[in-house]
């Protein structure tokens, strides 16, 4: 997702039918350097995103402008969309491929009084049979001659989930996130960050598409399929320290290390390390990887022995105990323009990331291979692809 570009560019791409949530968080090559707070520059960006893999495609457009209204006031708006075409494995072991979009608009403002920014926002996204809406606040102020940088801030969102086929079905989910991070300047070279965060989520929190599967003689394969069952309530927390330095010669290296667990037993890390290097006042020039592992939800397993077996029950493969790597790049090429001109600067920029996952006790039960009993498939993997390209106009 297209967002502000300052010091990094957050993508998330969901598709609730297929469960996959991919947060795939990668700094911007513009370095951030030392200043006191200024209201976001005025800019336009407009991006094409594509994600390949596991059977899925996800691609589409965004556009975000922001524009000053005055010295202290700006404000801000982004369109997102999501096209999606699923025949990944989850879909195929118990239903059938589909297509079908999703849409996101939201708008923000921004306030500036002396060293305090404060920034509201609201978003609505649509698709066939889901519908979501958040509002979030966020006070940022810089102190200690702007070298240090306390950030605080909360959302609130509610889904209402609706099931194709099915009239009658109607749930709704309610979530909150608390986040609070602190960002300071140790010399000239050095800046470190440390972010911590809880979410309380409420309400229908699984997929009305998804099944769990459970051993069953009177089935041809030996196994069944039957509607997931979730707990109504899941509280996360998470921790994230980053830190970037500067070297002498046009470039900079950069890491970071976030810690995740919630009520479902759900315990995960991700490590990431960058370099990325200016070749001229032009180009930049980014590679990086990233490592992410979980464990499983305490209610997950890949085969049940029977149907209802326990109160909570769920087969989806981002519950299972997992892991992925990414190995990525990215670029940009900076366009000067007369300061006599109406537009200050473009740039061109494209990011590749290729990733690999990998689970450990999810079984790919469209293995080719025969005589394999329920339960014993091979284990499943894919790779993935996510491209985003996009062009920036600052004025």
């Amino acid at each position: 997702m297209l967002k502000a570009l300052r010091e990094a560019v957050v993508v998330v791409i969901r598709t609730k039918k297929s469960g996959v949530v991919f947060g795939l968080i990668t700094t911007l090559f513009l370095a951030s350097s030392a200043m006191a707070t200024v209201l976001p520059k005025d800019r336009t960006d407009v991006m094409y995103h594509s994600y390949q893999g596991g059977g899925m495609s996800i691609d589409g457009p965004s556009i975000l402008i922001r524009k000053k209204i005055n010295k202290k006031i700006s404000a801000s708006f982004n369109h997102y969309v999501d096209m999606v075409s699923s025949a990944s494995i989850d879909v195929l072991a118990s239903a059938s491929a589909y297509k079908e979009e999703r849409s996101e608009q939201s708008v923000g403002m921004n306030y500036l009084q002396d060293n305090t920014l404060l920034s509201l926002g609201v978003s609505q996204s649509n698709e066939n049979d889901y519908a979501a809406k958040s509002f979030n606040f966020d006070v940022s102020h810089e102190f200690f001659g702007n070298l240090s940088t306390l950030t605080m801030g909360i959302s609130r969102g509610s889904d209402d989930i609706t099931k194709n086929g099915n009239d009658i079905f109607s749930k709704q989910a309610n979530r909150i996130n608390y986040r609070v991070g602190l960002s300071q300047i140790f010399t000239k070279n050095l800046q470190v960050s440390f972010n911590v965060e809880a979410i309380s989520d409420e309400g229908y929190l699984n997929n009305p598409y998804r099944s769990y599967r459970y051993l069953d003689g009177n089935a041809a394969n030996g196994y069944s399929y039957a509607t997931e069952i979730y707990p109504n309530t899941r509280t996360s927390t998470a921790g994230a320290l980053r830190g970037r330095y500067y070297l002498p010669y046009n470039a900079a290296v950069y890491a970071s290390a976030r810690i995740f667990s919630d009520t479902w037993g759900i315990k995960s890390h991700t490590y990431s390390l960058g370099y990325s290097h200016s070749f001229s006042d032009n180009f930049l020039l980014d590679v990086h990887v990233r490592r992410y592992a979980q464990d499983q939800a305490d209610f997950y397993q890949d085969m049940f022995d029977r149907k209802d077996q326990f109160n909570f029950m769920a087969r989806d493969k981002e519950m299972s105990t997992f892991n992925n790597v990414t190995v990525g790049f990215k670029a940009r090429y900076l366009f000067k323009f007369a300061r006599t001109s109406w537009a200050k600067a473009s740039s061109v920029n494209l990011s590749v990331d290729h990733i690999q996952f990998n689970y450990d006790n999810f079984h790919n039960v469209l293995s080719p291979e025969l005589g394999q009993s329920p339960g014993n498939e091979p284990l499943y993997g894919f790779s993935a692809n996510v491209i985003r390209f996009y062009v920036s106009l600052w004025y």
